[in-house]
């Protein structure tokens, strides 16, 4: 009799579980920003995502990089109709909690991902904090400049080791002995980069300032304090001075600074690593034309240290409402995943900000890729600061002020003198 009611409330409770109805889908609202061959990519790892887990399902869209992706991102939190996870330049983290868009991502966030700030390089990590060391962003990558060289134009020279690699450059002067080798070898404008374009002449002005020691903006948010001013007019004038020699080109637009490399004019390339499948899928073709290589950006100053950002997941404000608890959880798996999955993200020239991937077989043995990660060890953010960051007034003043001095237009210390007052008005 016993074992006949066990068996009679196993079947009736078995028979409660097949009526009972499933546990409820988690739908995440997902806005990002990428495009081109990183919208491909980011594509694919959602819908892999997707597949795997049918308990979760990304809803994802993509929206205009820059400011009009930050401003939608703004006005969207305020009516908490924002979404419920996205990404985000860690540069821009200052503004964000300026303007009030961000939560915090806690230590439990961060263990429902499965995630520790050791997982991290740090130099990301805490660029993902604010002033008092509160984590708002999960780094994804480390993304900087690096130097893309056509090794046609070095044949024969001191600047290529016996395995065709770059070599022998570790101050301006080798720099620019390497451009003038370049010229006598048929290189029409030996180095290009965005001249005309705020990114590009942001970061390689900052990254000439960094060299340095130079600070942009302190903690206090004072512009180029003590002898930072100095050592902005000195990477203004060696800016200048490429320009006056005829070795970079003319108010160049960032897709003109691309081809005049990639039709095989230049002999190097300053630009993002994110141009590097452009390389790889030009010169897998055979329409590239020449064998090309990516390196960190030399030691061209004092120290090797370049301008570098990351792209970051952040959960925005919802207005007065709180994530629900499950979702939250929901928000922070997707989060782990993608970092455990970052390796597909990398074959778009990024460096992944999560080491176990960063330091596994599959990343090391990835070119040029693993050539350059030595910069994420000691790649230098931007300011902590609302006028730094992507689309925001730094780099207006860069293709305002900066640009305009390197054409000849108006000295190096007018320049700084200019940048300084336009950012202090902006801070106001």
């Amino acid at each position: 009799m016993k074992f006949r009611t066990i068996a009679r409330i196993s079947a009736i409770a078995a028979l409660a579980g097949l009526a009972a109805p499933a546990s409820a889908q988690q739908t995440i609202t997902w806005w990002d920003f990428f495009v081109g061959g990183d919208g491909v990519r980011m594509k694919a790892l959602i819908d892999e995502f997707n597949e795997e887990h049918p308990d979760v399902q990304i809803e994802a869209t993509s929206l205009e990089w820059g400011t009009p992706f930050y401003t939608k991102i703004r006005t969207s939190s305020a009516v908490g109709q924002g979404p419920d996870v996205m990404s985000y330049h860690l540069s821009r983290i200052p503004l964000g909690l300026d303007e009030g868009v961000l939560t915090p991502i806690t230590d439990a966030d961060l263990e429902a991902a499965g995630l520790s700030g050791d997982d991290f390089f740090e130099s990301a990590f805490e660029a993902a904090k604010g002033p008092d060391g509160t984590l708002y962003a999960v780094p994804f990558d480390v993304h900087s400049i690096v130097l893309y060289y056509n090794k046609s134009y070095l044949e024969g020279s001191r600047f290529l080791d016996d395995e065709g690699k770059l070599t022998g450059i570790e101050s301006v002067a080798d720099f620019e002995e390497a451009m003038q080798t370049a010229v006598d070898n048929g290189s029409e404008t030996p180095l290009t980069y965005a001249t005309g374009d705020d990114g590009g002449v942001f970061r390689v002005f900052y990254t000439l300032l960094s060299q340095q020691g130079g600070t942009l903006i302190d903690d206090e948010g004072q512009i180029l304090p003590g002898d930072s001013t100095e050592k902005a007019i000195t990477a203004i004038e060696t800016m200048t001075k490429w320009q006056s020699e005829g070795w970079q080109p003319e108010q160049a637009l960032y897709e003109a600074s691309v081809a005049l490399f990639t039709s095989g004019r230049s002999a190097f390339h300053m630009n993002g690593v994110w141009e590097v499948p452009t390389m790889t899928d030009l010169a897998a073709d055979g329409s590239l034309g020449f064998e090309w290589g990516a390196v960190e950006v030399p030691k061209l100053m004092e120290t090797q240290t370049t301008w570098a950002d990351s792209h970051a997941w952040a959960i925005p404000i919802q207005g007065e409402e709180e994530m629900d608890p499950e979702k939250r959880e929901a928000v922070m798996q997707i989060i782990g995943w993608m970092e455990e999955h970052a390796i597909q993200w990398a074959d778009a020239g990024h460096i992944p900000a999560y080491k176990p991937v960063a330091e596994s077989d599959e990343f090391t043995s990835m070119e040029p890729n693993a050539t350059y990660s030595s910069l994420a060890e000691r790649a230098t953010y931007e300011p902590r600061s609302e006028v730094a960051g992507v689309a925001s007034p730094a780099y207006d003043a860069a293709v305002n002020i900066i640009s305009p001095a390197i054409h000849g237009y108006m000295s190096p210390e007018e320049a700084v003198e200019q940048t300084k007052a336009e950012l202090q008005r902006r801070m106001q």
